[in-house]
């Protein structure tokens, strides 16, 4: 049996090698691990602050206001018709555990419950745990709650009380004045926080353990080819660190480096999907919400839905990529979420709607924006979301931008919604028809419009006849 050298150069250089890759594995592997990790907390967390935001523009806050802050409180119509309202949000967001209002008193870090959608049991009044209207509460532990009258905020990591281990996130009720009268807080556990970290878990385990054998066995078969590819790693690695999980190491030859550049690119796939599901599953709570503003609004019925088909054709008769196309249908969907801060009386009412009236419709483009910027953080999309009642000529709102000044996207939004408004029945006005709407389109072409906009819709609605 040949013995083997272990002054030799070339062992040396193996174990130098084979230490270095183990290092650089190690933390290529810490850093990936903590960067999913926290990238899939904080979209947790922003998840949890769009729905505490939008359930608490739901909230009538004259009506909250009207609640007794005593144990009788219970028993009032007001608090019933929250407490419903509540469980309805929970409804439409299963993984909430707890959802509820507070308010002030006069003591600093001491606030009291207002309603809650789950008073204690028998179990946890023998506990002390109470949560009846006026019962106080402790929230000087808690300094994302102190500051949610100025918005929405979330736990930064999980917190204990005695409810339990929960991931919490809040936001202000406001009044028709836009005061914060009370802070409304979502709960989820901590068992759901953890079940979206384990397949990460489980992949960095998977990795970890993969690149301490393919490290051993480079390090064996060193070559003047093993250079190249780990800087390539270590490239691949720092993009990943950098958010971007779309980036693949490119993979030559059929080694042992070559098998962990393929595993290093599945694992970024991996991410990739990782991340993908949540922002989808986002769109799903946010198209649910869509939904519940449907349902306040019959006369919006489907609406959102033929809007964002309209705009997909438009887009792509105007030549855009695909996945921009794709964007701008997903975003069309979400344009009118802003409505839900919208009083039902308003959206709903036959007759002309008074200033004041309009002064409040005209906000919910704004108030879309407010909802999605903690999710949506591509800049174009947001635009899309505010810009869709900007007019060409510069009369629009929120901001009266004209021209080339308004969002690309935003201006085939604006023709693809004012075509599905004329031709469908609302609660001011009957149904225009097709022919009507497309007269309305071209008169309006120029001022209200991008003409370019108008002329591919009319064609391709001409052509669909």
């Amino acid at each position: 049996m040949k013995k083997i050298n272990l002054g030799s150069f070339k062992v040396k250089v193996t174990l130098v090698l084979i230490l270095c890759m183990l290092f650089s594995g190690a933390m290529s592997n810490l850093l990936i691990y903590r960067f999913a990790i926290d990238s899939q907390f904080n979209q947790l967390r922003d998840k949890l602050k769009v729905i505490a935001q939008t359930a608490a523009l739901m909230l009538d806050a004259d009506l909250l206001l009207q609640v007794p802050l005593n144990p009788e409180g219970i028993n009032t119509p007001q608090y019933k018709i929250i407490v419903e309202k509540l469980k309805k949000i929970r409804e439409v967001n299963p993984s909430i555990k707890y959802i509820y209002t507070l308010t002030k008193t006069g003591q600093e870090g001491i606030w009291q419950w207002v309603v809650d959608a789950d008073l204690p049991t028998a179990e946890e009044k023998k506990k002390g745990i109470t949560a009846y209207p006026g019962d106080k509460y402790n929230v000087a532990r808690f300094p994302e709650m102190l500051k949610a009258f100025d918005g929405p905020s979330a736990d930064k990591k999980l917190a204990v009380d005695e409810w339990g281990t929960t991931l919490s996130a809040y936001a202000p009720v406001r009044d028709k004045g836009g005061k914060a009268v009370a802070v409304l807080g979502v709960d989820i556990t901590a068992e759901d926080v953890y079940k979206t970290q384990k397949d990460v878990n489980m992949r960095a385990i998977f990795v970890l353990v993969l690149g301490i054998i393919l490290s051993v066995s480079l390090g064996i078969l060193i070559s003047e080819t093993v250079t190249s590819p780990i800087k390539k790693l270590v490239e691949g690695t720092r993009h990943i660190a950098q958010g971007n999980l779309q980036y693949q190491v490119e993979v030559k030859g059929s080694n042992e480096i070559s098998e962990l550049a393929a595993s290093f690119n599945k694992m970024a796939i991996s991410l990739y999907e990782s991340r993908k599901n949540l922002r989808d599953y986002f769109y799903r709570i946010v198209q649910s919400l869509v939904r519940i503003l449907e349902a306040r609004d019959h006369y919006m019925r489907g609406h959102s839905e033929r809007v964002a088909e309209y705009a997909e054709k438009i887009a792509l008769r105007m030549g855009y990529p695909r996945e921009q196309v794709v964007l701008i249908k997903e975003v069309t969907l979400l344009h009118d979420i802003g409505k839900l801060g919208v009083q039902e009386s308003v959206l709903n009412k036959k007759e002309k709607l008074t200033e004041e009236e309009w002064e409040t419709l005209r906000k919910h483009p704004v108030i879309g924006e407010d909802i999605l910027k903690p999710v949506l953080l591509n800049e174009d999309m947001l635009a899309m979301v505010r810009g869709h009642h900007e007019r060409y000529d510069g009369k629009g709102y929120p901001d009266r931008l004209s021209c080339e000044n308004i969002n690309s996207f935003a201006k085939i939004i604006s023709v693809a919604d004012a075509y599905d408004a004329m031709t469908s029945l609302r609660a001011y006005r009957p149904d225009l028809g097709k022919e009507k709407a497309i007269e309305e389109l071209k008169k309006n072409s120029g001022s209200q419009f991008d003409p370019r906009v108008v002329d591919i819709f009319v064609q391709i609605l001409q052509e669909e006849a």
